[in-house]
């Protein structure tokens, strides 16, 4: 991969926040974990926190925010209506299989 623009170091801090929805991350973990400056993390933040996707708990950690989970469960929603769909699909085809037999 090139250079590393702000954009993907924006996403970058959206993906390690993954998995830390209780406790979150402070700006120097993910700085650390991402080999970023605390200033390109808190760039990044800033912009994530204005677009609704990360808040910043009381105790200063980040995690991701409501909008973003409720983005996460949309997806996991339309992905079981899909395969529901499937399975119907696979259900009728093999009935009607089974009608030729």
């Amino acid at each position: 991969m090139g250079k590393v623009t702000a954009a993907h170091r924006t996403l970058n801090v959206l993906v390690a926040l993954k998995g830390h929805s209780l406790n979150g991350l402070s700006n120097s973990e993910l700085a650390q974990g991402l080999n970023e400056t605390p200033v390109n993390i808190t760039r990044a933040l800033a912009v994530l926190q204005d677009v609704g996707l990360v808040t910043k708990l009381e105790t200063g950690r980040f995690v991701l925010s409501i909008t973003m989970l409720q983005i996460a469960q949309a997806h996991a929603n339309e992905v079981d209506r899909a395969q529901n769909r499937i399975m119907e699909l696979n259900q009728r085809v093999a009935a009607g299989a089974a009608a030729y037999n």
